[in-house]
């Protein structure tokens, strides 16, 4: 018989292959088996009803806890843009409508912002990762990272509004770095150091600090 201990488990409750591979990515060396809740055949999909990061974050995480049986991890990002209101916000993904896609979601927050001078395009990303687990106990973290939009669209790395985003100490969006540099400055990245620092004792049914259950 082997006596090897087996790694905890974590799904991560999100579609988006690039959101997922960041994910694994923040989280490599903790100790965790990272599933994608890509490889599940049947997963539902989970409505984001919430009015804030951390109402949708919850529902996704424990909606697939719930289901599959494991811990789940669920990610609600947004980008908040000063001279907008706030807006895009929790309607990031999707600010051109249900359907759209990075492309026009960009477009649309490109257009809003015509004629706007580089010094009223203040701006933040805000993360909010939850970690529920099937016990209904949840987990939460949040980071942010303040920046700027950019007039035009620069780079091909990345994902969602990262083609815009600079980052306040830099003078390239985030599809202008790789994804080590991202990390040095980006919401979900600190969203998730703040996570590893408690994820194993967590699901491992150890009690931390921030863990409420319902």
């Amino acid at each position: 018989m082997s006596d090897r201990v087996q790694k905890p488990r974590l799904v991560l409750a999100t579609a988006n292959p690039g959101k997922a591979r960041e994910l694994q990515e923040l989280l490599a060396g903790t100790g965790v088996e990272c599933l994608s809740l890509i490889d599940f055949a049947g997963h539902p999909q989970v409505q984001e009803t919430g009015r804030t990061y951390l109402e949708n974050a919850t529902l996704k995480a424990r909606g697939i806890a719930e289901w599959c049986g494991l811990p789940a991890l669920a990610d609600d990002s947004g980008l908040e843009v000063d001279a907008l209101n706030g807006e895009p916000g929790v309607d990031s993904a999707h600010f051109a409508g249900p359907q759209a896609d990075d492309a026009a979601n960009v477009a649309k927050l490109l257009a809003a912002l015509a004629g706007v001078p580089p010094e009223r395009r203040s701006a933040r990303f805000r993360c909010v990762l939850v970690v529920a687990r099937p016990d209904h106990k949840t987990l939460a973290v949040e980071g942010s990272c303040e920046g700027t939009i950019a007039l035009e669209p620069r780079g091909a790395s990345g994902f969602g509004y990262d083609p815009i985003f600079i980052p306040v100490g830099c003078d390239r969006t985030f599809a202008e770095l790789g994804p080590e540099e991202k990390n040095q400055y980006s919401h979900r990245a600190r969203a998730a150091q703040k996570l590893r620092e408690v994820l194993v004792s967590f699901l491992t049914n150890h009690v931390v600090p921030g863990a409420t259950c319902d």
